[in-house]
């Protein structure tokens, strides 16, 4: 790599030490200042989710923008917008904004290396669990990235593992990094997660059966009362069962079935997560209502610096991505079982257009303004209970299709469709539906571009235009200057 890898570590820190941090990473004496004690590499650590969370990451582009764009689940009549649906990777505003993916992911995945390049040295400095934390989470955090930058960048492990994708770094350091495969790059985020699984375990407070999840604000939840701030709110951090989730969906990609399942079980079968109550989803109170199915979040970006973005993409009187009624209507199977679906009810509001066909606009992520108050805090989903009961479907179908069809049908009931599927279906059908199941739950969440792509799937617009399976519209072209280090 030329320029993206002359990584300087740029640390926000927030909570309890609000500076900013400029570290060189050829500045010994400075990494030594930050490093020396455990409150320097808590403020690292948080620095680096802030830096993820940004909005030319997950705070943004990774969640809310252009791969939302094509997973077709809008109409436009911006020229630009139309463009990107049709997956024109030449556009120039888009070109930039896929080199600002390129070169904040590495960024951020620097920010996590200078913590993993001293910590093992530094672990007497350490109380308690929080060690095996700050490694875990680092681990983890790096991993995460990686893989998501290999879902865009390379090719599907299904189609060709041996092709050169992109460098897995793992070094601070002003050395180009050497590209690796797209099944090297596959088992060195299977290691860090592996690894990251493993300091976790015991030690994570999501762990106890006194942490419980909840509403920041309900009866129940034990979130925010842990003593100690930085062990405090897990599902914001990615945590024991994030790095299960993520795991399930890793091995998943990789068309581990085995592994996949089981991961994705353990997050099922800890009960940890519980399922959104209607009252919650349809309380009547605005400032008690849960728009986001807070409470199924493994793991989720805190993001309330996109409050305005997200307003004016989906929410305002004239936001930039916009669905026809035809569009929601046929996405979520209104003639059948849409007429029941919770999120077809409460996440979209219906504008009638006197000129126009009648729009819906998304309410995922609408923030009730003060003095009201809202139930959970913004955030970008990442992980999600329903997407483990949906790899579980899938990876059990070919050994054990009724329990397939039991996970699958769960999730439905749970989302107010009472009508279960055959548990004879086929696999194609069932690979169907579960096709159409990913589309209506991660709607505006950036995650059905990339099913698409692990499944090789043709992607279909709802006015019926075929865009078959291929690297022309599944794998993002290399910012410029990195194209010469792929061969």
């Amino acid at each position: 790599m030329k320029k993206y890898l002359f990584i300087f570590l740029s640390l926000i820190a927030f909570s309890s030490c609000k500076k900013f941090l400029d570290i060189q990473p050829e500045s010994e004496v400075s990494k030594e200042e930050l490093f020396k004690t455990e409150e320097g590499f808590k403020e690292a650590l948080n620095g680096a989710y802030v830096g993820f969370a940004g909005a030319n990451l997950y705070g943004g582009n990774l969640t809310f923008s252009n791969l939302d764009i094509m997973a077709q689940n809008y109409q436009f009549t911006n020229a630009d917008f139309i463009r990107i649906a049709a997956f024109d990777y030449t556009l120039p505003s888009y070109v930039d904004k896929i080199s600002d993916i390129w070169t904040n992911a590495y960024k951020s995945i620097g920010n996590v290396n200078q913590i993993l390049e001293v910590i093992d040295q530094q672990k007497g400095v350490f109380r308690d669990q929080n060690y095996e934390i700050v490694k875990g989470e680092a681990l983890a955090l790096r991993a995460y990235m990686h893989f998501d930058l290999l879902r865009m960048f390379g090719t599907s492990y299904k189609n060709n593992p041996t092709f050169k994708a992109m460098p897995y770094v793992t070094v601070v350091s002003t050395k180009a990094t050497p590209f690796s495969t797209v099944s090297e790059i596959m088992d060195k985020v299977i290691a860090d997660l592996q690894e990251a699984k493993s300091l976790l375990k015991g030690k994570d407070p999501i762990l106890a059966a006194g942490y419980v999840v909840g509403y920041p604000k309900g009866e129940k939840a034990t979130e925010l009362k842990n003593p100690s701030m930085f062990l405090q709110n897990r599902r914001h951090r990615i945590n024991y069962y994030a790095v299960a989730g993520e795991l399930a969906r890793v091995y998943l990609y990789k068309g581990d079935q085995v592994n996949s399942l089981s991961n994705a079980k353990e997050v099922i079968e800890s009960l940890k997560f519980p399922w959104t109550v209607k009252e919650d989803f349809f309380n009547d109170d605005v400032s008690k209502r849960d728009r986001i199915l807070y409470n199924e979040l493994l793991f989720a970006w805190a993001v309330p610096q996109s409050k305005d973005q997200l307003t004016g993409l989906f929410s305002n009187d004239n936001p930039n991505y916009v669905a026809t009624a035809d569009q929601i209507n046929t996405i979520y199977n209104l003639g059948t079982v849409g007429a029941d679906d919770w999120r077809y009810k409460q996440w979209f509001r219906l504008v009638k257009a006197a000129n126009n066909s009648d729009r819906f606009y998304l309410q995922k992520y609408v923030v009730n303004s003060t003095p009201l108050d809202n139930l959970h805090p913004l955030v970008a989903p990442a992980l999600r209970l329903s997407e483990m009961y949906l790899i579980a479907a899938e990876a059990s179908f070919d050994t054990n299709p009724t329990a397939a069809v039991g996970y699958f049908n769960t999730l439905r009931v749970h989302r107010g469709i009472g009508a279960n599927i055959s548990a004879t279906v086929s696999k194609t059908d069932f690979i169907n539906l579960l096709e159409g199941e990913y589309r209506k739950e991660f709607y505006g969440e950036s995650q059905n571009f990339f099913m698409h792509k692990r499944l090789n799937l043709n992607i279909i617009t709802t006015s019926g235009l075929i865009y078959p399976p291929s690297d022309k519209i599944f794998v993002f072209p290399l910012p410029i200057d990195e194209q010469v280090y792929r061969n």
